[in-house]
């Protein structure tokens, strides 16, 4: 184990930059953080980071959010940190990787080589992004940048089991998910499915078809992402109009914009939702019916590695 390491956070992932400096016993670095009365923030390092290993938890879960990522990393390699590992829980741009009408700003493109103009500590400078919303996403870092697409699949395969056991349905709420939940439930030995839809517009989708029988099965339908929560609602109506007996979802970044969480409550189809902790909106919402686990495991194996 390196001594040498310190973890600090952004505001928003104080509460990962605790568990972890608890598990692993190295530091906790503090920031002061304040504003102005213009709104502009404030931010100074108060523990040394000279000659260092340093980890920074931060998420892009706003503009904001972004830059006080950026701001910090920026001054804690300009400040002598030997090496900068970057923790990036939730990259909230992996939507919107590619354009597809002409004009259209291809955001996660230019959030990664804002991240990329970080400087290059004398270690390096490594960045891990958890569970993207899509695989091109690290090819967007330049320079001496080193992404890696970490796969939060213990936590999820874990959150499966403590709801069903070994006897259930692993399912997609569509067929763009469904080589990534095949492969989940092959290492589950558990069936796996997904809905065939149709989009007719940009909010709304149609259920054309199930890929497998779920008959009288428990289904668990896994989504890398939960946002408003339509397509969950769409896909667990087809999956109980099938005969599905009980549905639970399972995700790992439960971000819940715009009351999903309670329409997904609302709706009647779900026994429970499970969410890991990748996004502060999870934290503050749980519940009996939103149960949170915490990937600070996984970010742990990652900072000792290192």
């Amino acid at each position: 184990m390196h001594v040498n390491k310190i973890i600090f956070s952004t505001q928003a992932y104080q509460y990962l930059q605790k568990e972890l400096c608890h598990t692993t016993g190295f530091e906790c670095g503090e920031v002061e953080v304040k504003n102005f009365p213009d709104g502009e923030r404030y931010q100074r390092i108060l523990t040394s980071v000279d000659c260092r290993e340093v980890v920074l938890i931060g998420g892009t879960i706003s503009d904001a959010d972004t830059l006080e990522l950026f701001d910090l990393a920026y001054s804690l390699v300009s400040m002598g940190a030997e090496s900068l590992l970057l923790m990036i829980p939730y990259f909230g741009y992996a939507t919107m990787e590619r354009s597809v009408k002409k004009g259209e700003v291809v955001t996660a493109k230019t959030r990664a080589f804002l991240l990329s103009k970080i400087p290059a500590s004398s270690m390096g400078n490594r960045v891990f992004l958890l569970d993207l919303h899509t695989e091109g996403v690290p090819y967007y870092f330049e320079g001496k940048t080193r992404p890696v697409h970490l796969y939060a699949k213990p936590t999820i395969m874990e959150a499966c089991r403590e709801i069903a056991g070994n006897d259930f349905v692993l399912a997609s709420t569509d067929a763009g998910r469904a080589k990534w939940v095949e492969s989940l439930a092959n290492d589950m030995n558990v069936n796996g499915a997904f809905v065939f839809k149709r989009r007719i517009s940009g909010d709304e989708t149609q259920i054309t078809s199930i890929s497998a029988d779920v008959r009288d099965k428990y289904v668990i339908i896994y989504d890398d992402m939960i946002r408003t929560g339509g397509s969950l609602i769409n896909a667990a109506r087809a999956y109980k109009e099938a005969g599905a007996t009980k549905i639970a979802a399972v995700t790992t970044h439960g971000l819940f914009s715009k009351d999903g969480l309670e329409k997904i409550k609302a709706s009647g189809l779900f026994e429970c939702v499970v969410s890991t902790d990748s996004h502060p909106n999870a934290v503050q919402l749980q519940g009996d019916f939103l149960r949170v686990k915490s990937i600070a495991s996984l970010f742990r194996q990652e900072i000792e590695k290192h």
